[in-house]
């Protein structure tokens, strides 16, 4: 789960920035119907975003390292890895410290509990206590998201294990990042003004 992305790129609007952290909690396209506006148009966004992620050629890469070992969990796995870079590069992206955005993204997200859906209001304690904003810009980090991650999963996903490729092939992985992030990242830029653009006529 790339967190951190999905609020960077939400920009400023508090409720677009929620949106786009519940969007993998929240099904069907009914959106406006179940939520506010912004709220529904952050949903939309995180759905651009996955959509964008998942056909492009430089994450594609990423995904094939990973393939033979983990099938598909590769996908899982290399957007909590980009999360990492995300964190670790912070200051690149961002004029606040992440511990500032982390501290101010958790305030927002309990400000909006309810109207979080449940899995969001069980696991947002566990991601606050745990800092997991903070500490995906360490590998350690990183390996106690995926572990709970395999953890939760039914199925042997061997997500637990992932750090290794992660370590061994991190220059391969941090220079894709850097490749895809500015495209993603005007991407989403493109389309919130073209939201904005359309609501005004």
């Amino acid at each position: 789960m790339n967190f951190l992305a999905h609020l960077f790129l939400s920009g400023s609007n508090p409720e677009i920035r929620v949106g786009n952290f519940i969007g993998d909690f929240v099904r069907g396209r009914n959106l406006y119907e179940q939520f506010s506006p912004n709220i529904a148009l952050g949903i939309e966004l995180h759905r651009e975003i996955d959509d964008f992620t998942d056909s492009h050629a430089v994450v594609r890469e990423s995904k094939i390292r990973l393939r033979p070992k983990y099938r598909h969990y590769a996908p899982v796995i290399v957007d909590v890895f980009y999360d990492h870079f995300l964190a670790s590069l912070w200051s690149n992206y961002h004029p606040l410290s992440l511990d500032q955005y982390a501290k101010e993204s958790y305030e927002l997200l309990q400000e909006f509990s309810d109207q979080l859906p449940a899995r969001v209001q069980q696991l947002l304690p566990y991601m606050i206590n745990g800092n997991w904003l903070v500490n995906y810009s360490r590998i350690e980090g990183i390996n106690r998201a995926l572990s709970g991650m395999a953890h939760r999963t039914p199925y042997e996903s061997k997500m637990e294990e992932a750090t290794f490729e992660l370590k061994e092939y991190y220059a391969d992985f941090e220079k894709e990042f850097l490749q895809f992030f500015p495209e993603l990242k005007e991407m989403c830029e493109q389309f919130l003004i073209a939201k904005s653009n359309s609501q005004k006529k």
